[in-house]
């Protein structure tokens, strides 16, 4: 049985149509603007939405999804499709609700250091927006996605070894539930007791359990000094065990990413680096004072120096700095270069930082074996690493070989204490990774949803096995 009820040609019909009569052209139902909704960023079928409405208000999202309940039309919130799991498209159709329109800032508490958005603001409008105040916003997943969308998906990125993932970040969640009402969670005060957290369980929730059309934020004073700086190492296991040995220590270093050979050689080619080599790297960033900065530099390098670690080489002017987070923001189209005609399927898993070296040796040699074209690259400050595998879609053994392998990292990464995912989520692609992982937590999960969604129209197909939620009734 389908997640959501089956809905008919006729009425999916009248929900158009009642559509259209409240929202007139901002209802689309043009071929090329519902395959643009239909798929995020990865390898993934286009699967389009039977309409896309551009929304610019929690009013009007509202309204669109009690509309929607009414004739059982699936709803699909979207930010701007830079997802990676097929989180926006639309198995059984309906109706695509893209929330990009909505770019208010509502409120900027400088003193308090919180924000409140709404959900189409993305994370580079936001960080504008505070840069004069000398505040910013963290949290990096490299696409400039909305924030909405990041807290759908419990976003993190380069900076979550020191700043935290969306989880740490989301304050308070303005929420359209499956029947059209309207919630907020949360608020601004930094803890409370009262009642059950309902702002974490709507942040990841991937759009299943209702529309996120505000989000209010903890934000961080601007560092006083930045520096980045970039080391290269003999093997990709002695930059992991620089970083182990880094967390470890303590040192409060704001980022640490790992790029292999493959992944450093697919960059110096797409950024035109000039003066890098194709070797296992490190790309590491220091937040504080100038004396803490070169306090947390000092002590990396020389950990990495005993590892066999290069001296490092400094970017702190910050269209240094920017050129290179750039490089690394772009290694997913770095690494689709390296292969023409080929789609990139990334995948990413987690560990407990103990493990890492481990883990990545292992999948490195699984690779070789399996001769599939992947690049490492990795967040693996906490543990985070991705894999782009290179495959070509139209050969079904080559993906037959890729679906294996990604399997295979699954389990080494849940056998290791880590998880099937770290930031990228579960989506279509992860659904059965999710049951290994957790098991009969599932049926929890499900009942959750079954609770909120009793029709079972909030982003189906996602998250959650298809027979566990099925729609009563």
């Amino acid at each position: 049985m389908s997640e959501a009820v089956a809905v008919d040609r006729a009425a999916r019909e009248a929900a158009i149509a009642a559509l259209r009569q409240r929202f007139g052209d901002r209802l689309s139902t043009n071929v090329g603007v519902r395959e643009q909704h239909g798929r995020g960023e990865a390898f993934r079928p286009c699967l389009p939405p039977d309409a896309v409405l551009f929304a610019s208000s929690t009013a009007e999202v509202a309204l669109a999804v009690e509309l929607c309940a009414a004739h059982r039309l699936p709803v699909i919130p979207f930010g701007v499709g830079t997802s990676l799991e097929g989180h926006v498209a639309a198995p059984l159709g309906g109706l695509s609700i893209d929330l990009s329109g909505m770019r208010r800032i509502l409120e900027t508490n400088a003193e308090d250091q919180d924000v409140l958005v709404e959900a189409g603001v993305t994370r580079k409008q936001l960080n504008a927006h505070l840069r004069d105040l000398g505040l910013f916003f963290p949290i990096d997943p490299g696409a400039d996605a909305t924030i909405g969308g990041m807290a759908a998906t419990r976003a993190s990125g380069t900076n979550a070894v020191r700043y935290g993932t969306m989880r740490e970040a989301v304050l308070g969640l303005t929420v359209v539930l499956a029947d059209g009402r309207v919630i907020r969670t949360g608020g601004r005060a930094r803890k409370s007791a009262a009642g059950y957290d309902l702002t974490r369980l709507f942040v990841g929730s991937e759009g299943t359990l209702g529309v996120i059309t505000e989000v209010r934020l903890r934000i961080h004073p601007l560092p006083e000094a930045i520096s980045a700086a970039v080391c290269v190492f003999p093997s990709v296991e002695a930059a992991v065990r620089t970083v182990i040995q880094t967390i470890q220590t303590g040192i409060p270093v704001a980022r640490i990413e790992l790029l292999d050979p493959v992944q450093m050689e697919a960059c110096i080619r797409f950024a035109r680096l000039e003066g890098f080599e194709a070797a296992p790297t490190l790309f590491l960033e220091f937040h504080g004072s100038e004396a803490g900065v070169a306090e947390q530099a000092e002590a990396v390098g020389a950990i990495a120096a005993e590892e066999g670690g290069s001296a490092f080489r400094w970017a702190t002017r910050p269209e240094d700095r920017n050129r290179l987070w750039q490089a690394r923001h772009d290694a997913y189209y770095a690494a689709l270069a390296l292969r023409p005609g080929a789609e990139g399927w990334a995948t990413d898993v987690c560990v407990p930082i103990s493990r890492l070296a481990e883990c990545i040796e292992e999948t490195r040699r699984d690779l070789e074996e399996s001769k599939v074209v992947a690049p490492i690259v990795g967040h693996v400050g906490d543990g985070n690493f991705h894999l782009v595998l290179l495959v070509d879609p139209e050969d079904r053994e080559e993906i037959a070989r890729a679906e294996a392998l990604n399997a295979r990292l699954v389990r080494r990464a849940l056998a290791m204490g880590g998880t099937c995912t770290g930031e990228h989520g579960i989506g279509m692609g992860k659904i059965a990774s999710l049951l290994k992982e957790h098991g009969a937590a599932v049926e929890v999960m499900a009942t959750l949803k079954r609770a909120l969604d009793p029709l079972g129209i909030m982003n189906p197909g996602k998250i959650l096995p298809a027979a566990s939620v099925a729609a009563a009734g």
